[in-house]
């Protein structure tokens, strides 16, 4: 058992951390705003060789695993929450599936720009009428045998980097009668797809330069080699990418952590009251002590399931497990952060106000804390 981060791993993870505290933390409050998608800062992640770290060479990627890809996302995370989850999202969500059931010739047209960096990618599961059943759906694709092609019809919802994604993975029915074998996967493309279009850009609680969008599809035809594997398979997609996506969130949700615990940190060593620094108080070092020990808990744990996805084991349990701790420990962490710095923390002007609105969805995305539950409580028996 082998807690230290390999050397090469460091090496991205300082410099994507210089990178973070030199372009991305001065903008970071301004972003959110602005509710402004920072194009310039992923052209940067793309110059750095970043977008497409646990995609094969082969298709233009790193080649990197799923240990070095949440260290990356933890760092972003630890400055900015919205950049943060584009990230992760265009690299969990919008590239890793075509990575792992796509065929060389989508890899090499899909792919391959996502993970050079030349496009976003996106992903669209969740409709206005389902949440945590996202089985649930009344997207249809229906196949044209004279055109070859598939037509979607309907409506997703809550779909992050819509707005700005060149390819988003879209699930669809494609034989009603089938239950969860009747879902199937297909490959958008929304600048050129005639029917397409987004229809509500959400202003959110917090992740604001992070956009979240519903989507329409009417009468969208979709080339039969778009199809990413075979029909009916786009639910047994959906749980691998599922397993890989919450490793993410519990990686940003760490750094989103790591972030308002060091704001606190540093505000108690500096704050003066009754003659000495605020953290030489019991009530305070206390409460820092305590986030402390909850971020370590979460990493540890999020660093089990990158090193088990990476091993090809089975994660389905340990990525539950990670995803719940990290995001209810980021939101108390941000929330502790907030209480340590008083006034200064409820104020713009001071990042844990950010981090404690950001941190919320992490226990709402990618499957509820409740869901979790229910995943953990399946895989141990109950």
């Amino acid at each position: 058992m082998d807690f230290e981060v390999p050397a090469e791993h460091r090496m991205i993870r300082d410099t994507v951390r210089e990178f973070c505290e030199e372009e991305i933390a001065p903008i970071a409050q301004d972003i959110e705003d602005e509710h402004r998608f920072p194009e310039e800062v992923f052209d940067s992640l793309a110059d750095l060789d970043m977008m497409g770290i646990p995609v094969a060479e082969e298709y233009g990627g790193l080649g990197g695993d799923q240990l070095m890809y949440a260290l990356v996302t933890e760092e972003l995370g630890r400055v900015s929450g919205g950049i943060g989850l584009s990230y992760a999202a265009h690299t969990s969500l919008g590239a890793k599936p075509i990575d792992l059931f796509g065929t060389d010739e989508q890899k090499e047209e899909w792919l391959r720009p996502l993970a050079e960096g030349e496009g976003i990618g996106a992903w669209a599961l969740t409709e206005p009428g389902s949440g945590s059943d996202a089985s649930d759906m009344d997207t249809t694709a229906e196949y044209d045998a004279e055109t070859d092609e598939y037509v979607l019809n309907g409506t997703k919802q809550f779909i992050t980097n819509a707005n700005v994604a060149n390819s988003i993975v879209v699930k669809a029915v494609t034989d009603p009668g089938a239950g969860y074998d009747g879902i199937s996967t297909f490959i958008v493309d929304p600048e050129n797809d005639d029917g397409f279009e987004v229809t509500t850009v959400w202003d959110k609680m917090g992740l604001n330069s992070s956009p979240t969008c519903e989507i329409a599809f009417d009468d969208v035809r979709i080339p039969a080699d778009r199809l990413l594997g075979e029909e009916g398979e786009g639910w047994k997609q959906t749980m691998k990418t599922l397993d890989g996506g919450r490793i993410s969130i519990a990686a940003l949700s760490v750094g989103l952590a790591q972030g308002a615990y060091e704001a606190a940190k540093g505000y108690a060593g500096e704050r003066e009251q009754f003659g000495k620094p605020i953290a030489k108080f019991d009530a305070v070092r206390d409460k820092v002590v305590h986030m402390h020990r909850q971020i370590e808990r979460a990493r540890l744990l999020t660093h089990k399931a990158a090193t088990k996805y990476d091993a090809g084991e089975s994660v389905t349990e340990e990525s539950a497990l990670a995803k719940l701790d990290a995001s209810e420990a980021a939101r108390e962490v941000a929330e502790e952060a907030v209480q340590t710095l008083g006034g200064y923390g409820y104020t713009t002007d001071f990042a844990p106000q950010r981090f404690y609105r950001d941190a919320k969805l992490m226990e709402i995305g990618e499957g509820t804390s409740e869901i979790q539950h229910v995943v953990i409580g399946r895989e141990i028996g109950l």
